[in-house]
């Protein structure tokens, strides 16, 4: 048992465990509904454990389910959560680079925006900052808006904006509205803010230090901020582009709605769809050809070391470079006149295919445990549980209880399985004292 907890990665689970036991605990209580009832353990568990593993997903009707005091238990879930995966990110790599040995210890260092051993608090200072004050931002222009175009009481507004701040930041997805936020899903001053906020927590804090501290010199960025920060761009464009021609005439989401609106509201439920989990869009009136471009875009999901989930923006565009420089016939993979580790390009491959296997399982179980429902429908409420999203075509609360507890297991999963596999694959790395002879089997 000494030597188990010797190595703070193995804790991480137990982490994000042990808030969501309390905060089930916390959520059975007759007080935490509005009816004074206690709920059933699985919807408490269910909604426990997507509160701390920032996914938003529910099963009931937040705002006419729980009650104010259940409401500030999931935001405080919700804010223990992110914190909690941006602190054991930044653990983990600090822990990681220590047993790495001089050479790598410094190359991480590298891509790790400057912190090195030693840095702990500073860095946790540094996320804690960033993110109270993204959060302040967003609460401010939000609840000024709540009040002065939307008439809420003061107090009334300011608890929507802080909800939805949190929500929005930590990449969760609750909201304090039956439909989410299709009341603002043309109007910039709530929906932006929001999917700014859910794009900037979705960075990652090596991106984001360092894109904001070379800000001037692009050029120098690390790899690994590179991947992130461009890849995030090109899928936001990509993504507004493709939802924007798919859903043009479709007059049940964006067809009815002025070119600016159309453009509005395809931007945010992008910017929303890539783990942030809120809908300014009715996800279940979407077209089928909307349906593929959303679950790819949640597999991805955004920044390594953020509050986001996926297989991560690196993982993917590191998994695209390599396929462009084997088509190529190169015999290394660069990116930005970097060469890329064969190391982390299996990884990428491990990490990657692992999800695959895990989501496709996932799709399997809830089709064998419940009867009548769609593929495209299954798989798509698996990858949002997977990815952390959120989102759903509303399939989540008609399942029965075996196929909310899948995907529970899922959030769970994918909250803490890219931090650990990542941290243990580069802990397992050793080299052996000799090398057996080399064959090269046929693919393909």
């Amino acid at each position: 048992m000494r030597r188990f907890f010797r190595n703070p990665v193995r804790l991480v689970p137990l982490g994000f465990l042990v808030p969501i036991l309390l905060g089930t605990g916390l959520l059975m209580t007759r007080w935490s509904t509005i009816e004074h009832q206690r709920p059933p353990l699985v919807t408490a568990l269910f909604t426990a454990t997507s509160a701390v593993s920032v996914t938003g997903m529910a099963i009931n009707d937040t705002p006419n389910y729980w009650s104010g005091a259940g409401l500030v238990v999931i935001t405080v879930l919700t804010q223990l959560g992110g914190l909690g995966i941006l602190t054991a990110a930044a653990l983990v790599i600090l822990v990681v680079s220590r047993q790495l040995g001089l050479r790598n210890r410094l190359l991480v260092q590298a891509e790790t925006a400057e912190f090195g051993i030693g840095d702990v608090g500073r860095l946790l200072r540094r996320i804690a900052i960033t993110v109270f004050a993204c959060e302040a931002v967003m609460t401010a222009v939000v609840a000024g808006r709540l009040w002065w175009a939307y008439d809420y009481p003061p107090g009334r507004a300011l608890w929507s904006g802080v909800f939805h701040a949190v929500q929005a930041f930590n990449n969760g997805g609750f909201a304090l509205y039956t439909e989410g936020l299709l009341a603002f899903d043309r109007d910039p001053w709530v929906s932006l803010p929001l999917a700014f906020g859910a794009i900037v927590g979705g960075l990652g804090f090596p991106a984001l230090f360092e894109a904001a501290r070379e800000w001037r010199k692009p050029a120098g960025w690390a790899v690994a901020t590179k991947l992130t920060i461009w890849g995030s761009v090109a899928l936001l464009l990509l993504g507004s582009v493709g939802l924007l021609a798919a859903e043009w005439t479709n007059a049940s989401t964006i067809g009815s709605y002025d070119d600016g609106g159309k453009v509005l509201a395809s931007f945010t439920q992008i910017a929303l769809s890539r783990t942030g989990g809120f809908n300014v869009l009715n996800i279940a009136d979407l077209q089928e050809e909307s349906y593929p471009l959303l679950i790819v875009l949640m597999f991805i999901g955004g920044g390594s070391a953020s509050t986001a989930g996926g297989i991560k923006v690196s993982t993917f565009f590191l998994l695209a470079f390599t396929i462009w420089a084997e088509l190529r016939g190169e015999p290394d993979v660069t990116v930005g006149h970097r060469r890329v580790a064969t190391a982390s390009q299996r990884q990428a491959v491990t990490v990657a295919l692992l999800s695959v296997a895990l989501v496709t399982a996932g799709t399997m179980l809830l089709l064998l445990l419940t009867e009548g429902v769609r593929f495209v429908a299954a798989l798509f409420e698996v990858t949002s549980a997977f990815s952390t999203t959120g989102l759903t075509v509303g399939l989540a609360n008609e399942l029965p209880a075996s196929g909310q507890l899948v995907l529970t297991v899922l959030m769970f999963i994918g909250r803490i399985g890219p931090l650990t596999l990542g941290s243990a694959i580069a802990l397992n790395t050793r080299r052996r004292l000799y090398r057996y002879p080399q064959e090269q089997p046929i693919v393909g």
